[in-house]
């Protein structure tokens, strides 16, 4: 079966959406820097807070992004499943369901060290 929700050619399309409002494209990109940057919390702290945030909204490509950023960013694999439990409590049957997407990229994070 085709997975028709995940697009083959994100940098292309993440290009054309740039062409299309560059400065929206610009701003959005700068506050990310800006939210996610040391400040009262460190930036591992706000990528463990981002790990559990994207699996209250389950979005696959947060998941996955940020499990990716908080490793960058020296978070341990329980760290960030400690992260996902306070999800997990916060949305229950969800977040819980959706947790499998952040380990399977601490597996494929070990499989590319």
């Amino acid at each position: 079966m085709t997975d028709t929700l995940s697009p083959t050619d994100i940098g292309a399309l993440s290009k054309h959406r740039r062409e299309l409002t560059p400065d929206a494209s610009t701003a959005f990109e700068a506050f990310s820097k800006a939210v996610f940057a040391n400040g009262a919390l460190d930036s591992k702290t706000k990528q463990l807070i981002a790990v559990a945030v994207a699996h209250v909204t389950q979005c696959p490509y947060c998941i996955k992004g940020h499990t990716k950023a908080a490793l960058r960013h020296k978070a341990t694999e329980v760290e960030i499943m400690e992260a996902i439990w306070v999800a997990a409590e916060m949305r229950a049957g969800g977040a819980y369901a959706h947790s499998v997407l952040a380990l399977d990229e601490m597996e494929r994070s070990k499989k590319a060290d």
